[in-house]
């Protein structure tokens, strides 16, 4: 009987290190001129999303790629520990509206969270909303709520399959009954309340099968009243001349004012008030500028009370008096200072302000006047999210997390000074069998680039424990630490995570970010590869069970760098990836990232930048590679999956490696956001199961 089992395995491995036969995919002579320089792209036909050909070759791929997973040893196991690992109950942080409580909580496998209210703290909640009724699949998520100040309407927005594109919704909280109220086209949008209606960011209905594929532009800002016609929403802000210009509204708490921010990219906005005591007043200009963050937290009367990181880089609290706005009176109220200054909030009459201090957050309570009080302990080193209260009111509420951590819930009461633990979720795992540690890594120019090491207690540094190495490096977002149930089956079979906080992430302040963006986003693959040689050398792993994940702009970090050293890596997991550095800003919101990226057609040096590192366009023929899988879905309409198609297409094309390099297109799924339970545990299953065989894990 062993024997036979024996034998099963072996046959079992030999199915799955057997050279691939992959799709053939047609080649077109397509050419572009950039600058003088000619550049093929032979694969450009499968940028058409929806042309029968390109279903075709989705289809053929993911015969390949599923065909192949399900031949992995451990599937089952893995299905097993993922479903045991996010089946636990989760709460979100409550806020409180009009004297009720409300709250997001699922169950445990409950595909997406359900909405609660509560008339106290100690009462019985009653559903809300639950969406995991609105499809059978799970496939239709909440993407944003708004409770009216009176708490008598819930303003809510969906997506569908994952896209970018939201509806909304109104329904009467008393009575449980759905209005008619439905609005359409709405991306990349709040919702803020004001006098019985809503203030809200739309683009024009797009042709017909465009929706995922066509440039975003022309955004503008409406207000809906609750009752009403979509076709009878007031335009309150446009710029025809501008299309690319993006607009959010938002309201500040006492109503006052209405705040119009205006941006041109993904960081960056210009910042205009209105006084809504005064309905005729035009917009009052704070700033005209699109190079700087302005992000109001909150007003006292007059005065606004602004983050920005303008002449700030690690960014400052400013009050700037709306009757006389102009720069000479502004007074700085938290200076800029060591740390990143993350958030502000006001809270108990105090200002509350979280500070990122190597990747990790501080939170320190100041005085109006901006002195400092106190600081207020944390767990450990962690994340802070919140905090949820008002400025008038002693109670708030906060999320803790860590990467052992799952998220915490704490309520603190500002006026008796007293912390205390409101929700701690019970898991499938034990906390502190783990060590959460931060390193440091030289990067090829000197950078010093911090990284946080996860793994259990005992872990022996012989090299050869297989390594999870994760990065983003752009766009001013920073990786501090989170709980992922997801890795956390990586980490409980043995695995040690390491997280990087390379150059292009906000961990220290936009001279950070700038160091990772356009001619400098060399910087961002240099550090990552100075990661991974560290936990070469530091004998946490080895090449051979080393691998390498990011996602989106992570998605590009990983084409770039195993492109340039693919000898670091044993694996490599590229999700959703920019992947085509000369065309993304013709898709969708692709233009918004040039202020990262830079782009094909600004000069030629730029060109000749991007050119140089970009994924699709630097596969070297004839090259080795690891044993790739990539990931995309087919409702992505933010980084759409032409990206990842065309760069699979040339990987098989010119990889002469033994290793599999293979696309998983999942269906009725998008970037990443509102993905069902059901969906997380079956991609997870793959990319785990891909993972754990090449990197010699056993389970």
């Amino acid at each position: 009987m062993k024997k036979l089992v024996y034998l099963s395995t072996i046959l079992l491995m030999a199915s799955c290190t057997q050279k691939l036969s992959y799709p053939e995919t047609k080649k077109e002579a397509v050419t572009d001129d950039y600058f003088g320089t000619s550049v093929d792209d032979p694969y450009r036909w499968l940028e058409n999303d929806t042309s029968a050909e390109t279903e075709a070759w989705v289809e053929a791929q993911n015969k390949v790629t599923f065909d192949y997973l399900k031949k992995l040893p451990n599937r089952d196991k893995i299905s097993s520990q993922l479903t045991d690992l996010l089946n636990y109950e989760r709460l979100g942080t409550p806020f409180k509206k009009s004297g009720k409580y409300f709250f997001f909580k699922n169950d445990g496998l409950q595909n997406q969270n359900v909405l609660f209210m509560a008339d106290s703290l100690q009462g019985d909640a009653v559903v809300l909303l639950d969406p995991n009724v609105l499809s059978d699949d799970g496939t239709v998520a909440l993407a944003g709520v708004e409770i009216s100040d009176d708490a008598k309407y819930l303003v809510y927005s969906i997506a569908r399959s994952g896209s970018d594109w939201n509806e909304v919704f109104v329904k009467d909280i008393e009575t449980g009954a759905m209005l008619d109220d439905h609005l359409m086209w709405v991306k990349f949008s709040g919702l803020s309340w004001y006098d019985g209606g809503v203030f809200y960011s739309r683009y024009d209905e797009p042709e017909a099968g465009s929706e995922l594929s066509k440039s975003n532009e022309y955004q503008k800002v409406y207000y809906h009243k609750i009752g009403t016609s979509q076709h009878d929403d007031v335009l309150v802000k446009e710029d025809q001349e501008h299309p690319k210009r993006m607009f959010g509204a938002g309201v500040t708490d006492d109503k006052r004012f209405l705040l119009l921010s205006s941006s041109e990219g993904t960081s960056g906005n210009a910042l205009f008030v209105k006084d809504l005591l005064r309905p005729q007043s035009d917009f009052v200009p704070v700033m005209i500028s699109y190079e700087y963050d302005f992000n109001v937290v909150d007003n006292l009367g007059n005065q606004l009370y602004v983050l920005t990181n303008y002449k700030a880089p690690r960014y400052r609290l400013i009050k700037v008096d709306f009757t006389k706005p102009a720069e000479e009176n502004w007074v700085d109220i938290l200076p800029e200072g060591e740390n990143v200054l993350e958030s502000v909030s006001f809270n108990g009459g105090e200002i509350v302000a979280q500070y990122m201090k190597d990747a990790h957050n501080v939170v320190e309570v100041y005085a109006i006047d901006g002195k400092l009080d106190y600081e207020l302990p944390l767990p450990g080193i962690g994340s802070v999210g919140g905090f949820s209260g008002k400025k008038e009111e002693a109670e708030a509420f906060f999320s803790y997390t860590s990467f052992n951590t799952p998220g915490e819930i704490y309520h603190y009461d500002f006026q008796t000074r007293e912390l205390s633990l409101y929700f701690r979720p019970e898991v499938a795992f034990n906390p502190d069998d783990f060590v959460v540690e931060q390193q440091f890594c030289e990067s090829k120019d000197g950078t010093r680039v911090p990284m946080f090491l996860v793994h259990k207690k005992d872990l022996v540094l012989d090299g050869n424990n297989p390594t999870l190495l994760y990065g983003y490096g752009g766009f001013n977002i920073s990786l501090t630490p989170s709980y992922s149930s997801t890795r956390m089956a990586f980490l409980e079979n043995g695995g040690v995570l390491a997280v990087a906080n390379l150059r292009g992430g906000g961990e220290y302040g936009e001279d950070w970010h700038k160091a990772g963006t356009k001619l400098n986003k060399q910087n961002v693959f240099d550090d990552c590869i100075a990661a991974a040689e560290y936990l070469i050398e530091s004998n946490y792993t080895k090449p051979a069970k080393l691998a390498l994940m990011g996602g989106s702009n992570g998605g590009l970090l990983v084409g770039a760098v195993v492109n340039q050293r693919p000898d670091l890596f044993q694996v490599a997991l590229p999700a959703v990836g920019v992947m085509d550095m000369l065309r993304y800003q013709y898709f969708t919101i692709g233009w918004a990232w040039a202020g990262d990226y830079g782009r094909s057609d600004d000069s030629k040096e730029m060109f000749e930048y991007l050119y140089g590192y970009s994924p699709y366009h630097n596969i070297a023929k004839g090259g080795k590679y690891p044993a790739v899988l990539v990931t995309t879905a087919d409702h992505d309409d933010r980084v759409v999956p032409a990206h990842s198609f065309k760069y699979a297409a040339r990987l098989q094309e010119y990889n002469v490696g033994d290793l599999p390099t293979l696309i998983r297109i999942d269906t009725k799924a998008g970037h990443g956001a509102g993905k069902p339970t059901t969906k997380i545990i079956e991609e997870y299953t793959d990319v785990w199961a891909f993972t754990f065989y090449h990197l010699g894990m056993n389970l």
